[in-house]
């Protein structure tokens, strides 16, 4: 995706990645490091919420506050070992061809979704549109991705495609197994982390690349961050969970408890990685 200027990539980790990204941007803010006038924002999974968050026009501290209400009145996922076997199973019949393993994960989420064991996909659609700030396109760069159920397509998702923003981020966040894939112009759509965690190639052509990974390894066909930015003709910035962090998010990333602990230790591992982060943002 050719432009100039920053890009700030925000890649997938669940919930709890949400609340680490949010954490980690609002303690950069506040040691002068502010990513969230970037000229391009891509997000994944849960970088799609926290992209269209940052891009609404809500300033850091009130995304980072509502992090740390309580979750009481939420439910837990889990991605079950069942669906964890599958996705392996995937990966081996696969043998490494990026679309093939994509179309099979997406068989998975259709016949999940289509035997009643995810919610329903408008119940994910409410859920979705309650964590965004607005249901419109903000009017700078901001691409969410996604991939098609059937056929296996990655699409890179922008105020331009006609696809309303909450279907866009729902069906980023959509991981196969647990929540349904999301109708888009009549086809199905899941995570966009099933091409990649971060799909950090997005910002190739930017002059200075910053990706917060909560997941920043690759496996199978699944590429790594590191592998997508190794050879950007840019200064490149990544930052994953420190060890306070991941102990923070814990197994879980879609447990909702472990909300606030993530945001907290995001915020707090800011200062650790303020300088690198400076130095690559602004030179």
């Amino acid at each position: 995706m050719s432009g100039t200027g920053r890009a700030l990539v925000l890649g997938g980790g669940g919930i709890t990645g949400i609340a680490w990204e949010i954490g980690l941007l609002a303690g950069l803010a506040e040691a002068g490091v502010d990513l969230t006038g970037a000229d391009l924002v891509v997000g994944t999974s849960a970088g799609s919420v926290v992209g269209a968050q940052v891009t609404s026009g809500a300033t850091l501290e009130e995304l980072y506050a509502r992090q740390l209400e309580s979750p009481a009145s939420e439910r837990v996922a889990q991605l079950s070992r069942a669906a964890l076997a599958r996705y392996a199973w995937a990966m081996l019949r696969s043998r490494g061809r990026d679309e093939e393993f994509r179309r099979r994960v997406g068989a998975l989420a259709r016949a999940a979704a289509d035997a009643g064991l995810t919610p329903a996909e408008q119940e994910r659609l409410d859920v979705i549109g309650s964590r965004l700030v607005s249901s419109s396109w903000p009017d700078r760069r901001f691409v969410v991705t996604a991939v098609d159920a059937e056929s296996g397509e990655f699409r890179a998702l922008d105020r331009d495609s006609g696809v309303p923003l909450v279907h866009a981020v729902a069906a980023s966040c959509a991981v196969p197994g647990v929540y349904p894939p999301v109708t888009i112009e009549g086809r199905r759509y899941i995570d966009g982390g099933m091409r990649s965690a971060a799909n950090a190639d997005l910002a190739e052509g930017h002059e200075r690349v910053v990706v917060l990974a909560p997941i920043a390894r690759g496996v199978g066909p699944l590429a790594s961050v590191d592998a997508q930015v190794t050879g950007m003709v840019a200064r490149v910035s990544v930052v994953s969970p420190d060890q306070a962090s991941r102990r923070a998010i814990g197994r879980n990333v879609l447990d909702p408890a472990a909300r606030r602990p993530s945001a907290e230790a995001g915020r707090a591992q800011a200062a650790a990685v303020a300088q690198q982060v400076r130095d690559t943002w602004l030179g």
